[in-house]
């Protein structure tokens, strides 16, 4: 059989904490991997020092992602998923000023973050999101681990001994996918949606009750993203003084309707006027709420990564409040299991790295995703699912990464909300087009936007070095 990387969908869509994936969650994860390497060596007690080198767009654009601040908690010992993110600036403020670290809550160190963990300008060769970990030992020796974040939080060394296990894990799933047409083939063969193939691959891995379970956190996480982005006013943090847009949205929209929690707020939003310029609104304000809590250090979910993480929710909540009132669970289940698997199409075909590939990689693919779970929760075929992924990453191709101030937050939380109705509009058309008769299929468009990447100057990924970010100063804002 033939040996393909697994995904699942609880790969694409997983907690985190802002701003980024790659830059944020990623290196937090490398942090706590390792402590982790430490330990499994039985040289964790023997640590008397560290440094952290950050390397290409790590570094470049490190400080707007608080990519230093990200290894310290993962250091500490702290879990994005759980940590209450209430606490990151006191620990990062205890941190500075004893200038001591806590390596895994068990051993404090000697720590200076301005010295200790160095933000250096060259690239790696093997992904531009390189990370270098070192530890000088009570007896003198020095061990040393290099990390690469790829995006959407996804880690991985040089050598790729975690992708061999989950190649072996692969061979566990009834229908192996690595490109659209082989999924197309599968519905075809076992007249079933794109949901049910996928959910199907998802049992091999765990139980139906274990995906409903991590299925609904994530939707909970996502309401709670958009209900906080919506409820919180003031400037977001950075220096650009963004100031907070959704709220005052929000309130235009919402009038004077009462609710005490996120779930009664979904419903007094169904009673609200649909016409084409409120659905407009509506849909950019849920996609900015996101990202504007993205980029205040807030609990979001990759979709597939933090930057682009507005697009999906503001999609299935569209769904939830304007096209079916009556939706349950299991509407959202399939909403997410098919956005998760063409994301993972994307991932194996090209990439979600905005280092590797520009913003098409975020929210090109975010988009992609939304249209085709929209296109499968409103009636179509697995062919016009894949016909409306096609279409909103089409117009998304060369999309550039240029963060003013190496922030993710202009143009990339207005970008969210152009995604998500790019990906309303993808899945209208294809639910109105003979499917059949696509002239680009979806593995066509995945091809051509890796080409694309490569293709692209390094200036217009991630580093700020091009675009808008060298256009527009800080002093500017």
């Amino acid at each position: 059989m033939q040996k393909i990387e697994c995904i699942s969908v609880f790969d694409m869509l997983k907690v985190g904490v802002g701003p980024s994936s790659s830059h944020t969650l990623g290196p937090w994860r490398a942090a706590q991997r390792w402590i982790e390497e430490l330990k499994q060596k039985d040289i964790f007690d023997q640590v008397e020092s560290i440094h952290i080198d950050l390397y290409g767009s790590l570094s470049l654009t490190g400080k707007g992602h608080a990519t230093d601040i990200a290894v310290m908690l993962g250091l500490c010992g702290f879990d994005p998923v759980t940590m209450d993110i209430d606490q990151i600036d006191p620990e990062i403020q205890l941190i500075l000023d004893t200038r001591t670290i806590r390596l895994n809550n068990e051993k404090t160190i000697h720590f200076n973050s301005v010295e200790q963990i160095k933000f250096n300008r060259k690239f790696l060769e093997f992904h531009p999101n390189g990370m270098t970990f070192r530890a000088g030992l009570i007896n003198g020796k020095k061990t040393v681990s290099s990390f690469y974040s790829i995006g959407g939080g996804f880690v991985v060394k040089e050598e790729r001994k975690n992708a061999k296990k989950k190649m072996e894990s692969f061979q566990q799933f009834p229908f192996p996918i690595e490109k659209a047409t082989e999924l197309l083939a599968f519905c075809k063969a076992e007249n079933k949606p794109i949901s049910a193939i996928v959910l199907e691959n998802e049992k091999s891995l765990r139980s139906e009750e274990e995906i409903d379970s991590g299925l609904k956190h994530i939707w909970k996480v996502m309401l709670e993203s958009m209900y906080t982005g919506c409820h919180t006013e003031g400037t977001l943090p950075g220096g650009l003084n963004v100031h907070r847009r959704s709220f005052d949205m929000h309130k235009r929209l919402i009038g004077d309707a009462q609710y005490n929690s996120p779930q009664e707020w979904l419903e007094v939003i169904r009673q609200t006027e649909v016409k084409f310029r409120q659905i407009l609104k509506w849909v950019s304000c849920f996609a900015i709420s996101v990202n504007e809590v993205n980029a205040s250090l807030g609990r979001v979910v990759t979709a597939p990564t933090n930057g682009s993480a507005g697009t999906v929710p503001a999609v299935l909540m569209y769904y939830l409040v304007i096209e079916n009132h009556e939706a349950t669970f299991q509407d959202i289940k399939r909403f997410m299991l098919v956005a998760g698997e063409i994301g993972s199409l994307f991932k194996k075909g090209a990439t979600i790295s905005a280092a590797m590939g520009g913003c098409q990689a975020e929210i090109g693919v975010s988009s992609a995703m939304a249209a085709a779970a929209l296109t499968e929760a409103m009636g179509g075929t697995p062919e016009q699912v894949l016909m409306a992924s096609e279409i909103a990453m089409e117009h998304h191709l060369g999309l550039t990464c240029d963060p003013i101030g190496g922030l993710v937050q202009i143009p990339c939380i207005e970008r969210n909300a152009m995604g998500a109705i790019k990906a309303i509009n993808a899945a209208e058309i294809a639910m109105e087009s003979d499917a059949s008769k696509a002239k680009v299929p979806l593995d066509k468009v995945i091809a051509t936007m890796w080409d694309t990447a490569k293709d692209m100057n390094s200036k217009y990924k991630e580093t700020s070095e091009g675009g808008l970010a060298v256009k527009v100063n800080l002093s500017d804002c």
